[in-house]
């Protein structure tokens, strides 16, 4: 069962145990791998890593690491699917409150999922978007 969406820096600060990742953050991922549940990482999270790598943001090593523990059958975080549901989703998540399209685009993820979003983000913490921080 997919227990909730994490945003970029939520997926990256678990994989590298980075202690900017909010105590309730890493507790419900924690409590979704112990259970059995996954938390899933938008393709656009993808996107944006590499784009981060390119302005020399993330070190070059980072999306091989994500990749590989994505792929580990073990690993709590998966991939979602981006789909014209998710595109239908985005109307449920407001342009103003959420400008940013990368951000949208997981905020949406995670209302077609009907899951809450995993993100310290300001402006989907603000939103009608459920969220865990």
């Amino acid at each position: 069962m997919i227990a909730g969406v994490a945003d970029t820096h939520t997926a990256l600060w678990y994989l590298f145990k980075n202690p900017k990742l909010s105590p309730t953050a890493l507790a419900f991922i924690d409590y979704a791998a112990a259970v059995g549940n996954t938390i899933v990482l938008s393709p656009i999270s993808f996107a944006e890593i590499v784009y981060l790598i390119e302005k020399a943001r993330l070190p070059e090593s980072t999306y091989q690491e994500l990749m590989a523990a994505i792929e580990d059958d073990g690993y709590v975080i998966k991939e979602a699917l981006f789909d014209r549901r998710v595109v239908e989703a985005m109307r449920k998540v407001s342009r103003a409150d959420v400008p940013d399209m990368p951000d949208r685009i997981i905020a949406a993820t995670a209302v077609h999922l009907g899951v809450p979003v995993i993100s310290r983000d300001a402006r989907i913490r603000a939103s009608d978007v459920q969220t865990i921080w």
